[in-house]
């Protein structure tokens, strides 16, 4: 097997066993290093010959924490320098929150693995002084942290009792201004972020689709690698989830379609049921007046069959999955294009600018 020939190019172990060492590049906060080693963990279950070794770096993203992330520009603001050790070969694959990478990739990557998705939907952490509290029965005026555009549309829309204030910093610098402050009655997290952090107790409330639909790719980790670098991506595509790779494929088709980013409110929810992928979308104005949200489906055949054809891999919103099937794959990219356009015949594109122009004047 592929990840065997890959392994032959270590070195040998005190019991002349031959190992190989894979340099696994990682952002440097809590939570991401949490992320990239149970990625580890699972290539060291699978292929016991490897050694894995964490490179930790930090991003621009983590860097500036003093602007809301819709200001900086959004392109790979947690990625680039990740990408760039990738490129230099001074790591052989990296570790990404699958919402922190931009739909198009710089050439010569693709994401070689995407996980199995933990809980998509966005969380209510309460200032404790709350405990108890929902949004819905928080006091008129109560401030709310968010620095996501998405996030502050919905809601604000849905709960126009309450006020947003953006809120930076990694989980553990949020969660301590929350709590060591009066500035904020709550904040919004991911909650799969929260959930591998092992603070599953700070949820006070889980957000459905009704409150507020979540970013593209949240709650999925992603294996980003050289698209050359065949023995590497036969060893990560093993961890590919199906579903998770069908749902993301329509998710960033809608996004990159849109041509959306950290900048303006775009929203998703993706479910397959019977053999149905079922994707909603929509668009808001930064103060959620304005909206477009529509559904659509599509049919699958869930044929998780390794295809045999050419040797180069179709890449699908930058996703090579050879063990998912190409039909389905290419089933959920024209559902995930096919609702942007939906969208934009009906104004979403009118929305985007508007939202765009006041993000960049605030």
């Amino acid at each position: 097997m592929s990840a065997a020939s890959a392994a032959t190019a270590g070195s040998e172990d005190g019991n002349g066993k031959v190992t190989r060492v894979i340099r696994v590049g990682s952002r440097k906060s809590q939570l991401a290093r949490i992320q990239t080693d149970s990625v580890a963990e699972k290539l060291k279950d699978l292929y016991p010959e490897v050694h894995t070794e964490i490179v930790a770096m930090a991003t621009t993203g983590d860097k500036i924490l003093d602007t809301a992330l819709s200001k900086i520009g959004e392109k790979s603001l947690f990625t680039k320098e990740l990408e760039n050790a990738l490129e230099r070969n001074e790591v052989d694959l990296v570790v990404h929150s699958l919402k922190d990478l931009p739909t198009t990739l710089p050439l010569g990557f693709t994401i070689g693995a995407v996980l199995k998705r933990e809980n998509p939907h966005d969380a209510v952490v309460l200032h404790p002084k709350n405990a108890g509290k929902t949004l819905h029965t928080l006091p008129e005026k109560s401030v709310i942290g968010t620095s996501s555009l998405r996030r502050a549309a919905q809601l604000k829309k849905r709960f126009p009792h309450l006020e947003f204030k953006d809120i930076r910093g990694n989980l553990n610098t949020r969660l301590k201004k929350l709590d060591e402050k009066d500035d904020f009655s709550a904040i919004i997290l991911a909650a799969a972020g929260l959930r591998r952090m092992g603070w599953e107790s700070r949820v006070s409330q889980l957000l459905g689709p009704e409150d507020c639909m979540y970013a593209v790719g949240q709650g999925a980790l992603a294996v980003e690698v050289r698209a050359r670098d065949r023995d590497i991506l036969d060893m990560v595509s093993v961890l590919h989830d199906p579903e998770t790779v069908l749902r993301c494929v329509a998710e960033r088709a809608f996004l990159r379609h849109l041509e959306g980013g950290c900048s303006v409110p775009v929203a998703v929810h993706t479910e397959i049921k019977d053999s149905q992928l079922y994707m909603t979308g929509a668009v808001f104005s930064l103060d959620g007046s304005d909206s477009i949200k529509e559904t659509m489906q599509t049919s699958l055949v869930m044929d998780t069959q390794e295809e045999e054809g050419s040797s180069d891999d179709p890449q699908h919103v930058g996703i090579t999955a050879r063990n998912v099937s190409s039909r389905d794959q290419a089933s959920a990219e024209k559902l995930g294009v096919d609702l942007a356009c939906l969208l934009l015949s009906k104004g979403a594109r009118e929305i985007l600018t508007v939202a765009r122009q006041l993000n960049d004047a605030r």
